[in-house]
């Protein structure tokens, strides 16, 4: 555990300073396309704009979830704050189905009444707008983990989805300039808002799908369950759970039947085993509850409880 310990704390630095950096170039920017949005009248660059302030904003939070997380475990956290990330990343989902929501209203009257936009200066800061998120998403996938920690996805979500707008609002300026099509600005700017919130919809269901300790979607319990009963002495497996404490940090509990020769001796060097095993299957905590083959206990491998009582009945005595 030590050595994760290292590699994770390796990698949380990483994150928070690939956050900061994101943090101070999109917020700077954010605020030049929003007065460039007000000054052509484009709804597209506004709505980046729009988006850009949930990127600043999803940085800043997730920035602070990371500070959070390193806070020491006590009495009243056992875990530590380490969950305060998947709130974050909760929150930027949310963000981002709002926001997208927001555009799909504004749009609608301006595909009615297309009004006019300067589109040679909408241009231009649509394509610095572009290189600044380019920038942003390249530090990002360098520097930071993003395949799996989940706060730090959805913040790079967020980015790439801005880097969608950018190009949506050049398209729309270029339609504009040699076409004269008015609509072309808010269609940019519905098609950006469908991929926010495709973006929103998956950062958001990650997220609830850890608050509510479901089991992580890269691992299988039955995978899970025969690993254990591979070990020697195992007899049986059951009363199994399966859950996330945060992004990277898979738990694992469950009752373990062992052969009734087995020493106390035999047990420990068992239980290193099994727990050896499960951190190649990617279970980095586990808990388990030795018992012997007289120990009477439903086959299930999952825990039932009653409708009626919060009470597990697993065990009858």
């Amino acid at each position: 555990m030590s050595g994760h310990d290292h590699t994770h704390n390796h990698g949380q630095t990483a994150n928070k300073k690939v956050l900061l950096i994101s943090f101070i170039i999109i917020t700077g920017y954010m605020l030049v396309e929003a007065f460039g949005g007000f000054i052509t009248n484009s709804l597209a660059l506004l709505s980046d704009a729009g988006h850009m302030l949930s990127d600043s904003i999803a940085l800043g939070v997730a920035l602070l979830a990371f500070i959070f997380s390193e806070k020491a475990v006590n009495i009243g956290k056992t875990y530590g704050y380490r969950r305060f990330e998947i709130l974050a990343a909760a929150l930027n989902g949310i963000t981002l189905i709002a926001i997208s929501l927001y555009i799909f209203y504004e749009a609608i009257d301006r595909f009615i009444n297309p009004p006019e936009v300067a589109t040679l200066g909408m241009l231009i800061i649509s394509v610095i707008g572009l290189l600044v998120n380019i920038l942003v998403a390249w530090i990002m996938m360098r520097k930071s983990d993003t395949e799996n920690n989940l706060n730090m996805r959805g913040a790079y979500l967020h980015v790439l989805s801005d880097m969608l707008g950018s190009i949506g609002a050049i398209a729309a300026a270029l339609l504009m300039m040699f076409f004269g099509w008015g609509w072309a600005d808010p269609l940019a700017s519905v098609l950006v808002a469908a991929l926010v919130l495709r973006s929103g919809y998956y950062v958001t269901k990650s997220a609830l799908n850890v608050l509510m300790e479901g089991t992580p979607t890269n691992m299988d319990v039955n995978e899970l369950v025969q690993t254990i009963k591979q070990v020697e002495g195992v007899k049986d497996v059951h009363d199994v759970h399966v859950w996330s404490i945060t992004s990277s940090l898979n738990a694992l509990t469950a009752h373990v039947v062992v052969e009734g020769t087995q020493s106390v001796y035999d047990t420990e060097s068992l239980l290193q085993k099994v727990e050896h095993r499960l951190e190649h299957k990617g279970i980095h905590h586990v808990t388990l509850q030795i018992e012997s083959e007289k120990h009477i206990h439903d086959s299930s491998v999952l825990c039932t409880f009653k409708a009626d009582t919060p009470v597990a009945h697993a065990h009858h005595h």
